[in-house]
C-alpha cells in the first residue's frame, strides 16, 4: 500500500503547483477548482499536529479552493479521526484494487466495437467528450484541454468506436509507469452502449499493455459497485480503501 501511495505522490504533480506543508504535500491545478484536480496527499504514518492541519487549510482557502485530501487509509491510519476533529468531514469511501500479471485476465472485444489508440487532437477531444458525458461531467472540451491531452507524457489513451458509425463510445487511460506501478482510470462508456462488455475490454487491453510495458502493479478505484464487478472480471481483487475528506 504504501508502494500505491508514493506513485500516487509522484505522479499527482504532474501539471499542477505543490506545497510542502507540514506533512501534507497540498497540489493545486492551474485554471480549475475542480476538488478533484485539487487535494493534498499525507505522509506515510502522518499524525499532524492541529497547527499543521489549519495550515493546510490556511494554504487552499488562499487559493479560494476546498481545503480537500484523498489518501489509501492503510498509510496514515490515524490521520482521519485528526482530520475529523479539525471539522474535516468524510466525502467517501473508494475501494481500491490492484492487478498483477498473473491475475490479469483478458476479455474479448464485443462484436461492432473497435479499441484503439487516439490519434489525432480530434480524437482526444471526442474521447474526452465521451468520457465526459458518461460521467455526468459537460461534453465540451478546448483546445488547451486537447493539448494537454495529447502532451501527456507516459500517458497511455484508449477509445472505443462504434465501427458502424464511426462514433467514440467511451474509453479509458493509463498513468505512467513508475517504479512498476501504474494507474487505470477514466473508464467510461455512454449510457446506450453499457452492458455490452466495452468497459471490460478497454480495462483488460488497457492493463494489459500496461503489464507488457513492465509494471508488476495495477490499480484503480472504482466509483461504484458496478463498475467494480467489472473490474473483477478483468482480474483485479480489492485491497484497501481510498479516502476522500473536506472541509465546507
Amino acid at each position: 500500500m504504501s508502494a500505491i501511495q508514493t506513485y500516487v505522490r509522484k505522479t499527482a504533480p504532474h501539471g499542477r503547483e505543490t506545497e510542502r506543508v507540514g506533512p501534507f504535500l497540498a497540489t493545486y491545478s492551474p485554471g480549475t477548482a475542480h476538488p478533484m484536480l485539487n487535494y493534498a496527499i499525507p505522509d506515510d504514518g502522518a499524525k499532524p499536529a492541529a497547527a499543521e492541519i489549519d495550515a493546510l487549510t490556511a494554504a487552499y482557502r488562499r487559493r479560494d479552493l476546498l481545503p480537500r485530501l484523498e489518501y489509501f487509509t492503510d498509510v496514515a491510519p490515524d490521520l482521519e479521526k485528526l482530520l475529523v476533529e479539525a471539522g474535516y468531514a468524510l466525502e467517501r469511501r473508494v475501494p481500491l484494487m490492484t492487478c498483477g500479471p498473473a491475475e490479469r485476465i483478458d476479455r474479448p472485444v464485443p462484436a461492432g466495437i473497435r479499441l484503439r489508440a487516439p490519434e489525432s487532437g480530434e480524437d482526444f477531444r471526442r474521447l474526452r467528450s465521451a468520457q465526459n458525458t458518461a460521467f455526468g461531467e459537460p461534453a465540451e472540451i478546448g483546445a488547451e484541454e486537447v493539448e494537454k491531452l495529447q502532451a501527456g507524457s507516459g500517458v497511455r489513451h484508449l477509445l472505443a468506436e462504434d465501427v458502424a458509425t464511426g462514433a467514440v463510445v467511451g474509453g479509458g487511460l493509463a498513468l505512467e509507469v513508475v517504479d512498476g506501478t501504474t494507474e487505470v482510470a477514466g473508464i467510461a462508456v455512454l449510457e446506450p452502449y453499457r452492458g455490452r462488455g466495452i468497459a471490460a475490454a478497454l480495462t483488460a487491453r488497457l492493463t494489459r499493455e500496461v503489464h507488457e510495458a513492465g509494471a508488476h502493479t495495477a490499480f484503480l478505484t472504482p466509483g461504484d459497485l458496478g463498475i467494480g464487478n467489472v473490474y473483477a472480471r478483468v482480474g483485479y481483487r480489492p485491497a484497501g480503501e481510498c479516502v476522500h475528506l473536506s472541509l465546507g
